[in-house]
């Protein structure tokens, strides 16, 4: 009771509840009660799952239909680099990289990319991996990929290198 009135002196009666709840719930653990908290077990594991649309009209790549837990065993990651090491230099600039490089290049590449964007990096040199339609002239696309390396390259300060498969139509990488 003591306790009750300097802190309701000091404090709302909120926080004075509050605090006196917490000290008998460590008073009763400290001199042997037992408590047991239990809730509903729930097994939703939806994070990163993709579906196949009711319909059928948005169908799903490679990388879309095998589940997180696949990662290294059917399918690898979208980014390969040493950072996440131990002791590995810029962790966070490279992730920001990262971002910069995949947003360019679906700004870029409007539309014709038909999977991931894949970044690999060794030593001083990021390649850049995907599969593109064919849907602009071949003059374009090499246009587009020198453009894009000339420009990765002089924002990022080191070589670039676009390594890209084309395919006929998007329907050609479907799962």
């Amino acid at each position: 009771i003591l306790y009750e009135n300097i802190l309701s002196s000091c404090f709302s009666e909120y926080a004075v509840a509050w605090w006196l709840y917490c000290w008998q719930a460590s008073f009763r653990i400290a001199n042997g009660g037992r408590c047991l908290h239990t809730s509903a077990c729930c097994h939703k594991v939806q994070a990163g799952r993709y579906r196949p649309s009711p319909r059928g009209d948005r169908p799903l790549t490679y990388e879309m239909a095998n589940p997180p837990h696949y990662i290294a065993s059917r399918k690898s990651w979208n980014s390969w680099n040493t950072t996440s090491l131990e002791g590995g230099l810029r962790p966070a600039d490279t992730a920001i990289e990262d971002i910069f490089i995949r947003r360019f290049m679906t700004g870029t590449w409007h539309s014709l990319f038909v999977s991931e964007v894949i970044i690999k990096r060794q030593h001083n040199i990021i390649r850049i991996a995907g599969i593109v339609r064919q849907a602009v002239s071949a003059r374009k696309m090499y246009f587009l990929i020198g453009y894009c390396e000339e420009l990765l390259s002089y924002w990022l300060q080191c070589p670039v290198k676009l390594e890209l498969q084309s395919v006929a139509e998007k329907e050609d990488v479907v799962f």
